[in-house]
């Protein structure tokens, strides 16, 4: 049978080459390779006997758990479509997204059945459900929901379901920072090579030209990596799906927060070697857990500690190099729709500080994005939004509107416009701002709260901290920080502005200064801008 750039086929090949490798390690539990591609194709036989067919929606709605990635592996089996859903969503939010993907099943924690209850009606084509046991004791005839052990049993262990393809889709719900979440289509090919590294990340001829060859890229010392946020997060679930098509070791959080010395715990125990976290809402905690048990782990088993989906400033980047002088730190760029755009040299080539700056290329550019001219490419020196060609999504599913503003074509080729603004440099490179979505106008300057946010964590009081706009009678705008503080430290605006100033230009430090005791994040770490401004308007947590 012909092989496809499919997940499921090249997952397929990798559990023949390594069967007795662990796979995934959550906790106590542990799955070999064999036991993941058995364990899933059990479940795509029963989600098949139960009416699940090719290019039907399943909704993955857990906490982190081996059967998140098996329950993901069935549905690429089956040639259906998962779909991950927010366990942080009421019940309004997953009355959407369940209707908006025209959902048809549901594997879930048993914790969240009377959620499901309470939507249920809403949601018609929804009559499949499959339930990870937990300690909740939710009553599963509620919805007619089957144990997930018990759906596995005497299912038939045979991968029977025919040829898979190319464009099978992998559909990625995204929230962003505002607005209801929006499926990414993407085909499995496409995935591939654009977010997962099309099987060269760990090998120095690069990606792969058939799909066959991805076995002969394993190595023959399997990379233990951990992913740290929650599997609903595009960024870990793809970063799983990276280590396990390179024949690896995949060690999810148990635990539903993050704790650092209990992430520190896991990696001592199960050497872990590569660290995947989103930002620094993951790595200062890390860091802070070190700081305060000195000599407590030996961690030198590890050897990468990568983010991406969220800013990890300089300063977070250098207390990570501090503690592990001989590790290999990166920031990656991207987002849901663009999968990885690069990795951060770290240098900041403009005149202006930016996040970072990558190379352009064929399939990356800086493309102009003003209402009512047409899109163009950017000449040197000018600002447009960060683009990509190529391997990238067909659209958001159900959103003809949205996909046509995001997918734009500019001289007969497509391009991906990721939001991010970008400045196209005299070198050929391109330095990446930020959000234009949240970009502050004061007094006709462009203000980008990552640059400014990444300047207020170089202060040794601040834990966390997100910038917003806020109205000024005499700028139309101005610069606001919402900040966490580490412990009884206190600080002052000045203190702050002190701080940044020796960051950022003048314009860009804050006007005004709001305490919290936790910044607002989503689980994944991403900033709830919305919220941010919320707390600041509302004045309760000024600080002179």
């Amino acid at each position: 049978m012909k092989k496809a750039f499919n997940l499921a086929d090249m997952f397929e090949m990798v559990a023949q080459k390594v069967p007795d490798r662990d796979a995934l390690v959550c906790g106590e539990d542990r799955t070999s390779f064999a036991e993941l591609d058995i364990r899933a194709n059990q479940m795509a036989h029963y989600l098949r006997e139960r009416g699940v067919k090719p290019g039907d929606h399943v909704g993955l709605y857990m906490y982190n758990c081996n059967e998140y990635l098996e329950g993901m592996m069935a549905c690429f089996k089956l040639r259906a479509v998962p779909v991950n859903v927010n366990y942080r969503y009421v019940q309004e939010e997953l009355s959407y997204i369940f209707n908006n993907a025209d959902m048809v099943a549901v594997i879930h924690h048993q914790e969240f059945t009377p959620h499901i209850a309470e939507i249920r009606a809403q949601v018609p084509e929804l009559d499949v459900f499959v339930a990870v046991a937990d300690a909740s004791g939710e009553d599963l005839d509620s919805i007619g929901s089957v144990e997930y052990e018990t759906a596995l049993t005497g299912q038939s262990q045979a991968a029977d379901f025919g040829e898979r393809s190319d464009d099978d889709l992998f559909l990625l719900y995204t929230g962003g920072t505002t607005g209801m979440p929006k499926g990414v289509m993407w085909p499995h090919k496409n995935l591939f090579f654009a977010a997962l590294g099309g099987g060269g990340w760990f090998h120095p001829d690069g990606p792969i030209t058939a799909p066959e060859q991805i076995a002969a890229r394993i190595g023959d010392f399997p990379i233990v990596g951990m992913a740290l946020a929650p599997l609903m997060h595009g960024a870990c679930w793809w970063y799983a799906c990276i280590q396990l098509l390179a024949g690896n070791s995949v060690i999810l959080n148990p635990d539903r927060s993050l704790d650092g010395a209990a992430v520190w715990d896991i990696v001592e125990r199960e050497k872990v070697n590569s660290i995947s976290i989103v930002g620094d809402a993951m790595g200062i905690p890390l860091l802070d857990a070190i700081k305060a048990n000195p000599g407590r782990w030996d961690l030198s088993s590890v050897f990468s500690v990568g983010s991406g989906g969220a800013v990890f400033s300089v300063s977070k980047q250098q207390e990570f190099r501090d503690h592990f002088p001989n590790v290999f730190i990166s920031n990656s760029f991207g987002s849901s729709e663009s999968g990885n755009m690069g990795f951060d040299s770290g240098e900041k080539k403009s005149e202006e500080k930016g996040l970072g700056n990558v190379a352009q290329s064929d399939f990356m550019d800086v493309i102009t994005d003003e209402e009512g001219v047409p899109h163009s490419h950017v000449k040197p020196g000018e600002m447009g939004i960060f683009a990509r060609s190529g391997y990238i999504p067909v659209g958001y599913y159900g959103d003809p509107e949205k996909t046509s503003r995001t997918f734009v074509n500019v001289d007969g080729k497509m391009w991906l416009l990721t939001g991010d603004e970008a400045r196209l440099e005299e070198d050929g490179s391109i330095t990446i701002y930020g959000r234009g979505s949240n970009c502050i106008n004061s007094g006709g300057e462009k203000i980008f709260p990552e640059e400014v946010e990444e300047a207020l964590k170089a202060h040794p009081a601040v834990f966390d901290c997100l910038v917003v706009d806020t109205p000024d009678e005499r700028f139309g705008s101005k610069v606001t920080a919402v900040v966490a503080l580490r412990g009884d430290n206190t600080v002052t605006l000045t203190e702050l502005q002190d701080e940044a100033r020796k960051h950022v230009a003048g314009y860009k430090i804050p006007r005004e200064l709001h305490v919290v005791a936790e910044i607002p994040r989503a689980p994944s770490g991403k900033p709830a801008y919305p919220k941010a401004k919320e707390i600041a308007l509302g004045g309760q947590f000024l600080v002179g």
